[in-house]
């Protein structure tokens, strides 16, 4: 077991190279002990916080199952194989997916995948199909148990990018992607299907005065919000920005001011922070 490190004085309290070469000489390795490695690295500047919260993301999907990730049946988007052209592609456009369950009769029963671009194939050839069941692909189906890292290495081997989960009746579950795995490594990935958010939606005011500020927000974005001039050469975002500020990854309910604001952070996981409540602190000079 890894030593508390917050309970040494300062003087006495190992490196992270320390822990990593005795890490490496043979004592018990757990996942708190690596942890803790990385974020020591992370916190002397070793590792980017980013790149900390990926390799941690790396651990969660060595020991996480499908459940942790599934889509609920009740969230699938999926088609009647015996629908009306016109309704399929409604609901294709409609949602922007890639890749659909397809069903007969029995909604439970998935009978295959289709593949949007196999639809559009199609149409673009001035053929519709009369029926999209010669167009699905054979489906895979995979428990709710199975580990997530496996997965992630039967998507890569057989191309498939999608699954269908059964529980332990043999039931839909619902479904998982080669996404969703990807994203408990690097977090949410956004495509060009997805609805972009605007600036107002990135910053909004209180009640109380303050802002709520999302940590994506583009530090160009926010100085024209707050004729500010932070810089924004090195980091992209406000969530750059203050992360690189602290040194650290942020929690919920820690603040710190940046010149004329005092920002607080609302909301975060254990990989990134979310959104921030920022105050504008007055002007000394009127005073």
């Amino acid at each position: 077991m890894s030593d508390d490190n917050s309970s040494r004085p300062p003087g006495e309290r190992r490196s992270w190279l320390d822990r990593l070469g005795q890490f490496f000489s043979g004592e018990p390795r757990t996942r708190e002990d690596i942890v803790e490695i990385l974020a020591a690295a992370r916190d002397d500047g070793i590792l980017e916080s980013e790149t900390f919260g990926m390799l941690e993301g790396v651990m969660t999907v060595a020991e996480g199952q499908v459940a942790d990730v599934i889509i609920p049946r009740s969230q699938m988007v999926v088609l009647d194989a015996d629908a009306e052209l016109s309704e399929i592609l409604a609901t294709v456009i409609e949602s922007g997916h890639s890749r659909f369950p397809v069903h007969d009769e029995d909604r439970e029963h998935i009978i295959g995948i289709l593949l949007a671009k196999d639809l559009l194939r199609g149409l673009a050839d001035g053929q519709p199909p009369e029926s999209i069941r010669p167009l699905l692909r054979t489906p895979v189906f995979i428990p709710e148990s199975k580990r997530l890292n496996v997965l992630l290495r039967e998507f890569r081997l057989s191309r498939n990018h999608m699954a269908v989960v059964v529980d332990e009746y043999g039931g839909v579950a619902g479904l998982v992607t080669i996404e969703d795995v990807l994203e408990e490594i690097v977090g949410d990935i956004d495509d060009e299907h997805d609805e972009a958010e605007d600036t107002s939606s990135q910053i909004s005011e209180q009640s109380d005065g303050s802002f709520q500020v999302d940590a994506l927000t583009p530090i160009e974005d926010f100085n024209e919000s707050f004729s500010s001039d932070f810089p924004d050469d090195e980091y992209d975002t406000v969530g750059g920005l203050v992360t690189a500020a602290l040194g650290h990854l942020p929690e919920v309910g820690e603040e710190l001011t940046l010149g004329r604001f005092l920002i607080r952070v609302a909301r975060a996981d254990r990989r990134r922070v979310l959104a921030f409540e920022v105050s504008v602190l007055p002007d000394d000079s009127e005073a």
